[in-house]
């Protein structure tokens, strides 16, 4: 059956389908050996589909993999620099997994990898804004003043934030332990929020996303998710 080739390559798991049209519009996919424009459309049972001169597989079995990232690793299927990647901790699955969304290298905490790029593509995109949580350990004593602004909106570089949810868990010696919920995905977000107003943050984990939570997982260690729990990221 042919199917646009976007979603050939979205069904994968090499990209999202936003991302494949882009490798379309730049001239690394071919039909057949022929250059592939937008609109295409191919069997890939019968066609030859290829990107940067590689034919493409398409798996036909969906994977949506919860894992619990360990600091250290970089949230990339490769890594330039020859750091650990997290698609090395489920290197034995059966399929090619990519990461949805990131976590940078000194965050650890949950992580969703999949080889369904519509599934990836919705859950990373802004205007479904899926809620994220995160516990961080910042320096200093957090003021009620700082956590309204962090609820408000802090301004960045890049803009004003969205409203967050956010709490004072605990205080240990001169840190504090603070949980905040986020619904946007900026770089670097929850770290630079909190260092504009003053507090560094030493530890950052994100403990849930969505309906998902750690759960008791250990660094490194990972579940596959059900067929209901997939369900319910698709109507997130």
């Amino acid at each position: 059956m042919k199917q646009r080739i976007q979603k050939i390559i979205a069904s994968a798991g090499l990209a999202s389908r936003r991302q494949a049209e882009k490798w379309i519009e730049e001239g690394r996919v071919r039909i057949n050996g022929c250059l592939a424009t937008l609109g295409d459309s191919a069997d890939p049972d019968n066609d030859r589909i290829e990107v940067d001169g590689k034919p493409i597989e398409v798996e036909s079995e969906k994977y949506c993999i919860l894992l619990h990232k360990p600091v250290g690793y970089v949230t990339t299927a490769k890594d330039p620099q020859g750091r650990p990647v997290v698609v090395d901790l489920v290197q034995n699955l059966p399929v090619r997994l990519y990461p949805v969304g990131r976590l940078d290298l000194n965050t650890s905490g949950l992580l969703l990898l999949t080889n369904d790029g519509d599934l990836a593509q919705h859950l990373a995109h802004p205007r479904h804004g899926v809620e994220k949580t995160y516990l961080a350990r910042v320096r200093g004593a957090v003021s009620p003043q700082t956590v309204q602004q962090l609820a408000s909106g802090v301004k960045l570089e890049d803009g004003l934030t969205a409203p967050a949810r956010v709490e004072v868990t605990r205080q240990q010696g001169t840190n504090s332990w603070v949980k905040i919920t986020i619904r946007e995905g900026r770089n670097r977000q929850v770290r630079r929020m909190f260092e504009a107003l003053g507090h560094a943050v030493s530890r950052l984990q994100r403990i849930e996303f969505g309906f998902l939570t750690l759960e008791n997982l250990a660094p490194g260690q990972y579940r596959r998710l059900s067929k209901a729990e997939v369900a319910r990221l698709k109507q997130l």
